[in-house]
């Protein structure tokens, strides 16, 4: 059973796994390895861990855990701003990503937000075309050097 529940200091370390092995096998069907090497580098995961650890405490995060074992995380700013939604690859397609994002746009319309923003891979747009955002463009991002793509979306929400 799912529990979708607030983000604690001791899933740094489950996240940034989650993370690494999410982006390097989901992905890996939209990106290069270049490019996968470049979003998340094996040999920066550790040494990111403390701006890891202040940046979901500083966002306000979610976890799905199911039976004690971090199944994804999704974060998003006070303005709505979704930074990270991400479900590891053993837990793809079991409606983790949709409890995650239905509790960050709930809480976005408990705060007063009117829309929803995020960046997303190529790989997941039609997961949040699907759940009403819009492409605002497509954009170019520069990681460790290597040029990305992804897309600015929004949702509007609340009144």
């Amino acid at each position: 059973m799912i529990q979708i529940r607030k983000f604690e200091g001791q899933d740094t370390g489950p996240i940034l796994d989650l993370f690494y092995e999410t982006v390097h096998t989901v992905n890996a069907r939209d990106y290069t390895k270049e490019q996968l090497d470049a979003w998340a580098p094996l040999e920066d995961m550790s040494a990111k861990r403390l701006v890891w650890e202040r940046s979901l405490a500083s966002h306000i995060t979610y976890v799905a855990d199911i039976g004690g074992t971090i199944a994804g995380f999704g974060d998003m700013t006070n303005e709505g701003y979704i930074d990270r939604l991400y479900v590891h690859h053993r837990y793809q397609r079991q409606g983790i990503a949709t409890a995650l994002l239905n509790t960050l746009e709930a809480e976005a319309i408990r705060l007063g937000a009117a829309k929803l923003f995020t960046e997303a891979s190529i790989t997941a747009k039609p997961f949040f075309e699907r759940y009403g955002y819009s492409v605002l463009k497509e954009q170019t991002v520069i990681r460790s050097g290597v040029s990305l793509i992804n897309y600015r979306m929004v949702k509007s929400i609340g009144k």
